[in-house]
């Protein structure tokens, strides 16, 4: 698919649209502590955030669905509102709601988590689609939270372009036969292209520009 015929905007939230990763690392580091696993560098959380639903089974095991209860407590009830906007989130949602290009958010963040943070920032009117984690729902690096997003958009996939800064993204992406953008905070060009990637970008600014 050429990058000028693409019709919807599909979008990761934490690390891509919004800086979440403050209150994400401080309950991870609270949660391997409550389960007796060793702490984890910021930059190691950043990366098993980026992989998806399956990277806290890899570390959790059998313990995964109390881990990530417990997870989830602590950061909605101490950490849920300190977040800021990623640099050059604004313009592209700006951008895109000028030329009427739909967008969705797809996370695998908690559906109404992630609608209280959109909402917080003042975005909630951006977005045409919101596809957060709901019990049976499968989370990305799974395509169905795509695929779910451009039924909502109605947009066939392989004319949607999904913007993200995790392999899980750009997994899902190439899955759905989306299009993707690969920004490479976490992980290196190498890792998100061999993940799926279609091209990669420094920053929401250089994404934009290749979008224009």
């Amino acid at each position: 698919m050429s990058k000028l015929k693409f019709e919807a905007v599909l979008l990761d939230l934490d690390g891509t649209l919004v800086d979440a990763f403050t209150p994400i690392i401080a309950a991870m580091q609270q949660t391997l502590q409550a389960f007796d696993l060793p702490m984890m560098s910021d930059n190691a959380i950043r990366r098993h955030t980026g992989r998806g639903d399956c990277s806290m089974t890899a570390l959790f095991g059998d313990a995964k669905e109390d881990a990530t209860r417990f997870f989830i407590e602590v950061h909605d009830q101490t950490y849920l509102n300190d977040i800021q906007p990623m640099p050059g989130s604004e313009v592209l949602l700006d951008y895109c709601k000028q030329i009427n290009m739909p967008m969705a958010v797809v996370t695998s963040k908690g559906q109404h988590r992630a609608e209280a943070q959109l909402d917080m920032l003042g975005w909630l009117p951006y977005f045409d689609s919101i596809i957060g984690k709901l019990d049976g729902r499968a989370s990305k690096p799974n395509p169905e939270p795509l695929l779910l997003a451009c039924a909502d958009l109605s947009v066939n996939p392989e004319r949607a372009v999904m913007i993200g800064d995790g392999e899980a993204d750009v997994k899902a992406a190439a899955r759905a036969g989306c299009l993707s953008i690969g920004l490479t905070h976490s992980f290196t060009e190498e890792e998100l292209k061999k993940s799926g990637a279609s091209v990669c970008f420094k920053s929401l600014n250089e994404a934009l520009e290749w979008l224009k």
